[in-house]
């Protein structure tokens, strides 16, 4: 992989992966040694061993990764040195003169890839269903340690300073108004931009809302009971802590990567064993993922869940984006205190559906608030229309 710097604030960012890395890379698939099949008939003990013997016979069979590479290079890429760490970023200006600037931040284990069904309907509306008063100039940044960007050498990067860089990298590029929108540690970073209030951000559109009351939060993590003094007011909130309660038991792998990331190393020596890993991110995009590779697509398709993760093996960032969950001090779903408007979309397959009840005590300026018919985690990758729709639904108090 090189890159090559023009300007040194702000400059272009170029990027080639030769073909005898891709080679390497389809040699390390075709050599990979295979575990036996698990022992029950479900996914409870994680990827089965059928999804990944198909992903790895496609992957190095028929997949082409130069398919999502053309894509990523007919988009406009950037870098810039943020609080001593090389930042890269995707930026999509509309030709729309009375856009709206939108900094979209992804999680893990995504990437930029998860943006790039969103950025033509974004910028270029008329295009696309939409009216030139939805339009966006798009801002899509690489987290620290994820893709193209520079992965930290010493701690300290966590979502707070992310957020904080986010607002230097918008000040940078002259935005005086803008708005942010995140999901999974996407969503964690634009709610703490929410409480940071960098300048000139006027509100925020999360897919992941963060409105757990402390106190529940608390206890599901400990795997203790609810206090006695915590009332849950309607089925909504009895089915979000159900459903946090099953995160809670089974998000091993965030457990792993927080405290031991260095452990992983098997994951940047192996492509099908970093598959493997990053496909087991929740039951309902495992269980989605498995029917894409058995044929059925539903919003992800085998080609969308490969180029994802051959940019994580290209890039080598499979242990330095593990490293930002044992960053975190913050609880992950609990509420921040973000005071500027607010907009909630809550996709049904998402890892818990947040209340509406729990929404507006998180989110006291709350502007939108609304549960899609379908669609899960990658919201932005699996259903782009209703996810387009939303942002433009939610920003549109904050134009």
């Amino acid at each position: 992989m090189s890159f090559t710097p023009q300007h040194p604030e702000i400059r272009p960012f170029t990027f080639e992966f030769s073909d005898a890395e891709l080679a390497d890379l389809r040699a390390r698939i075709e050599a990979a040694r295979f575990p036996e099949k698990e022992t029950v008939g479900d996914q409870s003990q994680g990827t089965q061993l059928a999804t990944i013997k198909e992903l790895a016979r496609y992957w190095a069979k028929e997949y082409d990764w130069r398919k999502v590479e053309a894509k990523l290079k007919a988009l406009p890429h950037f870098i810039t040195e943020i609080d001593g760490l090389d930042i890269h970023f995707i930026h999509v200006r509309s030709k729309h003169a009375d856009a709206l600037p939108v900094i979209v931040t992804h999680g893990w284990p995504g990437s930029i890839v998860e943006q790039l069904k969103i950025v033509e309907p974004l910028t270029d509306p008329t295009a696309h269903g939409g009216d030139a008063s939805d339009a966006f100039h798009v801002v899509i940044p690489s987290m620290p340690g994820y893709g193209f960007s520079g992965k930290p050498t010493a701690k300290g990067w966590g979502p707070e300073r992310i957020a904080a860089a986010w607002g230097e990298l918008m000040k940078r590029l002259g935005y005086t108004r803008y708005v942010a929108q995140g999901g999974d540690w996407g969503a964690v970073v634009t709610d703490l931009m929410g409480v940071q209030e960098p300048e000139g951000l006027v509100g925020i559109h999360t897919n992941m809302p963060k409105v757990i009351p402390p106190a529940i939060e608390e206890a599901i993590v400990a795997g203790n009971p609810l206090p006695s003094d915590v009332v849950l007011a309607n089925d909504e909130e009895k089915a979000a802590v159900e459903q946090l309660d099953f995160v809670y038991r089974h998000v091993y792998y965030a457990y792993i990567m927080g405290s031991r990331p260095q452990s992983l190393t098997a994951l940047a020596d192996s492509p099908v064993g970093l598959a493997a890993f990053m496909l087991d991110h929740d039951k309902a995009s495992l269980e989605l993922i498995t029917r894409a590779f058995n044929g059925v697509s539903e919003g992800l398709s085998r080609d969308d869940v490969l180029d994802n993760i051959t940019l994580f093996w290209l890039t080598n960032t499979a242990v330095s984006a593990a490293r930002l969950y044992g960053e975190n001090t913050t609880p992950f779903f609990g509420a921040k205190g973000v005071k500027l408007p607010v907009a909630v979309s809550v996709f049904p397959d998402e890892l818990y559906q947040a209340p509406r009840s729990w929404a507006e005590q998180a989110y006291p300026n709350l502007v939108h608030y609304n549960r899609l018919p379908k669609g899960g985690h990658f919201a932005a990758w699996e259903q782009p229309e209703l996810f387009v729709n939303e942002v433009r639904t939610g920003f549109r108090p904050m134009r």
